[in-house]
């Protein structure tokens, strides 16, 4: 039997223009899918409380059960598909999506929907964790850019039009067609994606069934002390939980150290390269999280404007990065992605110091540019990042190197949630309490976005030293 790397070498370079097209349909689809769900859980939670009778602390889990179930199984899925084909797991998880999509639409009590999120979290985590490696398979080397740039501005521009879209079904119809319109959605793109989505050479490795537990066992335990640090009373035990994490983790590092294709890549994070690309990741995504937390209660609570002009106000951003991403990609196959990344996080650390410096009072204009300014820099940052990361790893560790790009943005976003909660719990709940809040998590937000820019100045100097 052919080794991996020789089946990879034997392998197209990328499929034919048309064939391109047709693969690339079917993952904006199920990418829009995972990315929609989130924005739209979000904005229905009100109405989920109300029908199911549950308290809003208690509604808060048909968030938290997706995103937990996502983070632990993200690496998981990825080593998977190492081992039986990216395509095969992509398909299973869009699959387990769809029919938990149904299932989610279907709930009448809280804990129904809750084990139904958990399930559709896992699906989401099988069309996450692989969908930039089969990209990889779909564009040929010296495109990559462009692949991975029309990812971001998919991921993008659903995050954008989410909570429109949401509160666009949720004027005619309840909260339970949120998730219904998911099902033919999925079945058209897991009809299209068994037809034209490229199969992918597999390795010889067995699957790491300890190294999963080890895995989720950290992650999970990290994300519920990191979300229990921000609440009052319960420090002690996010304190506890992140102790507990970290044996976890520890245990997981050491057993992955021995291993040639571990379900963690601790061998691809020996690849400087890959290792700064991941910290850049993490705290860029870390950085945009504290401005999109924070800012809505700052516009809110102190500016007293309304929800729907909070939305409007906080839509330059994504907007931006709509116009840019696929910009970016194309730019970072021509020239230096690590140059390219870095001058588009020292735009975004403007940004972010230019929203904490934001006047009370300030008009919608004020307001437009900065965010606009932030977008702009994340945009140039996120698909040549994302390129220098997937180029990093051989090709048949693509789905190792896919994992964790999903897994940085995951661990960045819960980072910067907890921090915004923090903020709060430091500054107070009254009026001057909660400006203070906002300032500080946008101080911390610009601090965590220049670390990100001297993290990418130094993937600059390692790649021009390996030449």
């Amino acid at each position: 039997m052919p080794s991996a790397a020789t089946a990879l070498a034997a392998a197209p370079d990328g499929l034919a223009p048309p064939a391109r097209v047709r693969a690339m349909t079917t993952v904006a689809i199920a990418v829009a899918m995972s990315v929609l769900d989130t924005a739209i859980a979000n904005i229905a939670l009100p109405a989920i409380a109300r029908e199911l009778h549950s308290t809003p602390a208690a509604s808060i889990w048909v968030v938290n059960a997706y995103q937990l179930a996502v983070t632990i199984s993200l690496l998981a899925c990825a080593s998977l598909g190492d081992i039986i084909g990216y395509k095969r797991v992509y398909w299973t998880g869009l699959a387990v999506f769809t029919a938990a999509s149904g299932a989610c639409a279907l709930s009448h009590s809280l804990p129904v929907l809750v084990a139904a999120r958990v399930i559709q979290g896992f699906g989401g985590a099988g069309i996450m964790s692989v969908n930039t490696a089969l990209v990889r398979f779909i564009y040929p080397r010296d495109q990559l850019g462009r692949g991975v740039g029309f990812n971001a501005f998919i991921v993008a521009i659903s995050s954008a039009t989410g909570p429109s879209i949401a509160a666009a079904i949720l004027s005619v119809a309840s909260w339970h067609w949120l998730f219904a319109v998911n099902v033919p959605l999925g079945i058209i793109a897991l009809w299209y994606g068994a037809r034209v989505l490229p199969a992918t050479p597999r390795s010889g490795h067995r699957f790491d069934v300890t190294g999963a537990a080890l895995n989720a066992a950290a992650l999970g335990l990290m994300m519920l002390a990191v979300d229990a640090l921000g609440r009052q009373g319960e420090r002690w035990l996010g304190a506890l939980g992140l102790l507990a994490a970290a044996g976890f983790g520890y245990l997981l590092v050491n057993r992955a150290r021995a291993m040639t294709a571990p379900l963690l890549p601790v061998d691809l994070f020996r690849r400087p390269v890959f290792a700064l690309s991941v910290g850049t990741s993490i705290c860029s995504f870390m950085a945009q999280t504290l401005a999109y937390v924070a800012l809505p209660f700052l516009f809110e609570d102190v500016g007293h404007r309304s929800q729907l002009t909070t939305g409007l106000l906080m839509t330059p951003w994504p907007v931006v990065i709509v116009f840019v991403a696929p910009i970016a990609g194309r730019l970072s196959d021509r020239s230096a992605p690590a140059l390219l990344g870095a001058a588009g996080l020292g735009v975004m650390t403007l940004g972010m110091a230019a929203l904490l410096t934001l006047p009370h009072g300030a008009s919608f204009a004020d307001i437009a540019w900065r965010m606009a300014l932030c977008g702009l820099g994340f945009g140039f940052f996120q698909s040549p990042n994302n390129r220098l990361l997937l180029g990093a790893a051989p090709p048949e560790r693509s789905g190792g190197a896919s994992g964790m790009l999903s897994t940085a943005r995951l661990l960045g976003q819960t980072t910067g949630s907890a921090l915004v909660a923090l903020s709060f719990g430091l500054a107070g709940t009254s009026g001057a309490g909660v400006a203070w809040g906002v300032r500080l998590a946008l101080l911390v937000g610009t601090i965590a976005s220049g670390i990100a820019t001297a993290i990418s100045l130094l993937r600059l100097g390692q790649m021009r030293s390996a030449r």
